[in-house]
């Protein structure tokens, strides 16, 4: 359950970008559109998360997550209705809402189900985000599009399918929420909490570099002269996150909330977008899958963390906080990146945000001091 829930939080978000030719043909978008088409569900994950934690201290976490993944369901599917433009935007900020409930709950569940296991229970998650990622991606145009005949407002409800599926076993299977021990939850996130910023920030910084990477390496590959090497630079980014997952699934019991970990993350993570920058040709494809390996591990790490390191009515809160400062940041990182470029006329200009997310990724990780308030934390060695 998990798992799939993980994969229904992405594919439904990444199921536009392989129909972005045909809804252009059918609403004339311009590119200003589709760019805050794709982007305003990664904004809102950053800017609702506390609406989430709100919700989650109100009915608890399983039925903000049912709420957030019928939000996610009706959503997707209503995208194609009309189809109009107006429709479309409404409907994905919708979904996106949905996403954004559901991800600080993610936390909460994970540690009231599976307090001993928290590592692995994580990664399994994770691992369903990643693979909701590559699904839409690699299913949509030689398998789904020609089964509808090319209809794109069906292929939406087509990966919405997932969704509904995940709403109706969470509600017949999952477990029930423990009550509030006082008969209150505090919802808000505590922004003097810096356990919460060092973490945002770490996240941030591994966010900032995979997105940024995304969005830049084909503009500045065709810039430098190496327009054949987009696919493949792009293809081995994104692939390499899924074995970083599916290793997660057998390590992070030992390895969550260790410091050494994560600066190794962070120095791999450095180092391979340093090499793809300096060393273009097939080294700097090499690069990016360690980049994408670097960035998926770290994901894993960070939202293992919250059930660690506060109490179990406390975990929302942080992992609201977390997810709110890390794709805020990620949002004004890939922004900054495109207007240094812009001001500069300067291709490597774009990834200083990447760069600079990487190094403080890297520098925090290694004063990096945490207290596990969990009986199982020690056994994962969280005071590393």
């Amino acid at each position: 359950m998990l798992w799939l829930a993980g994969i229904d939080l992405r594919v439904t978000i990444l199921a536009v970008p392989p129909v972005l030719p045909l809804i252009h043909r059918s609403l004339t978008l311009n590119e200003s559109a589709v760019g805050a088409l794709t982007g305003l569900p990664l904004l809102l994950l950053g800017a609702a998360a506390v609406g989430g934690s709100l919700l989650i201290a109100r009915i608890g976490a399983r039925r903000a997550w049912i709420a957030g993944l019928l939000l996610v369901a009706a959503g997707s599917a209503a995208r194609g209705a009309g189809p109009s433009e107006a429709m479309l935007f409404a409907m994905t900020f919708v979904m996106g809402l949905g996403v954004a409930v559901c991800q600080p709950s993610a936390p909460t569940i994970v540690g009231e189900w599976f307090p001993r296991s928290i590592g692995f229970a994580t990664a399994v998650y994770v691992n369903g985000l990643l693979v909701g990622e590559t699904l839409s991606a690699a299913l949509t145009i030689p398998y789904v599009l020609p089964l509808l005949r090319d209809n794109w407002e069906l292929s939406l409800v087509f990966w919405s399918l997932p969704a509904w599926l995940a709403v109706a076993l969470f509600a017949l299977i999952g477990h029930r929420e423990r009550p509030p021990a006082n008969g209150a939850v505090r919802w808000m996130p505590d922004w003097r909490d810096g356990v919460m910023w060092r973490l945002g920030i770490i996240f941030a910084g591994a966010s900032i570099s995979y997105w940024s990477a995304n969005a830049f390496i084909p503009d500045y590959l065709r810039e430098t002269g190496h327009a054949g090497l987009i696919e493949p630079s792009l293809s081995v980014l994104n692939a390499a996150q899924l074995p970083g997952s599916f290793l997660t699934l057998f390590v992070a019991e030992r390895l969550a909330g260790r410091r050494d970990v994560f600066v190794t993350l962070g120095v791999v993570g450095l180092a391979s977008m340093l090499a793809f920058l300096a060393v273009p040709g097939r080294l700097g494809v090499v690069a990016t899958g360690f980049l994408g390996f670097a960035t998926s591990f770290t994901l894993v790490m960070v939202l293992a963390l919250p059930p660690m390191v506060t109490e179990h009515h406390n975990v929302h809160r942080l992992s609201a906080g977390i997810l709110t400062l890390s794709y805020c940041g990620t949002f004004l990182g890939n922004l900054a990146g495109g207007a240094l470029w812009d001001a500069t006329h300067f291709a490597l200009a774009a990834f200083v945000p990447a760069v600079s997310g990487l190094v403080a990724l890297t520098l925090l990780s290694a004063g990096m001091r945490l207290k596990p308030r969990l009986q199982g934390a020690a056994a994962h060695g969280g005071t590393k």
